[in-house]
């Protein structure tokens, strides 16, 4: 069996992977596959590739670019979720502000620097036409420390995907001043380039089980159910969803990669653009 690492976070987007390893589809064509889960997100994951505690990563697909263009030694060698991801902007439930607006000088809780929760909160800045070079942030690592950040006054909002935050929302903790979309796909595949020039025949193998897995997911009896158990969501909002969220299995282009880096370049995200070599692996 060979062996690969791989990571992401522990969000309704993985559980393909997730069947698939309990299913044993890795370990049929011998594949060792370990699964890690990284609540922190984006930041952490660039982190887990650039320390080689992971040979894979599913990871959002700003945060990745800019990693890489920061010399982190790995390439995208695929988009796996095709659909944006929808950012809900959330508050404490007793807090006094009211609208989106009223976040203009707020400062945001973050997981940490360089995560999507971060250059979200820059996107979100823009489309607000707010200055983005005087945004304030505070680094959280996890929901449960930004609920802490939230309540106590250190930070006073936190961006992250809605459906995962809803549960909060829901009970009270968090009210939700309203969403933010990624103007691009959300989540891409990751991977070492020392692992892809090591191991190239293994990443197309595991690429071609989850490609399959992804594009018969929705297909699966009593699927929103089994999300709505294993994530603690109402299984209403699991189908709202599902019927916004598209799995991919194509490499991306290099008009795609383009438009990204011109988003994210207007956005003072990154100083620089990258060719699409450095960036995709094809």
């Amino acid at each position: 069996m060979d062996t690969l690492k791989i990571a992401g976070v522990p969000e309704h987007f993985n559980l393909p992977w997730k069947l698939a390893l309990e299913n044993q589809e890795f370990a049929d064509v011998g594949i060792d596959l370990y699964w890690t889960d990284v609540p922190e997100g984006t930041g952490k994951l660039c982190q887990m590739l650039r320390d080689a505690e992971t040979d894979v990563a599913v990871i959002l697909t700003e945060g990745i670019i800019k990693d890489i263009l920061n010399g982190n030694p790995s390439k995208i060698v695929q988009v796996y979720v095709e659909s944006p991801l929808i950012w809900g902007i959330h508050v404490d439930a007793n807090s006094q502000f009211q609208t989106i607006e009223d976040l203009k000088e707020a400062k945001v809780a973050i997981s940490r620097p360089g995560s999507g929760s971060q250059l979200m909160a820059f996107v979100n800045a823009a489309n607000q036409n707010w200055k983005t070079d005087t945004l304030q942030f505070e680094t959280v690592h996890t929901i449960d420390g930004a609920v802490t950040a939230l309540s106590n006054g250190t930070a006073d909002y936190f961006m992250w995907e809605r459906f995962m935050t809803k549960p909060l929302v829901d009970s009270g903790v968090f009210r939700r001043l309203g969403d933010c979309l990624t103007p691009w796909p959300s989540f891409v595949i990751a991977v070492r380039n020392e692992i892809l020039l090591q191991k190239p025949d293994l990443i197309r193998q595991m690429l071609d089980i989850i490609n399959k897995k992804t594009s018969s997911f929705k297909e699966i009896p009593e699927i929103s159910n089994e999300i709505a158990a294993r994530f603690g969501q109402k299984p209403s909002d699991v189908t709202e969803w599902l019927s916004l969220t598209e799995w991919s299995q194509q490499i991306p282009d290099e008009a795609l990669l383009n438009i990204i880096q011109n988003q994210l370049l207007q956005l003072k995200v990154i100083d620089k653009k990258g060719t699409f070599a450095e960036i995709v692996h094809s």
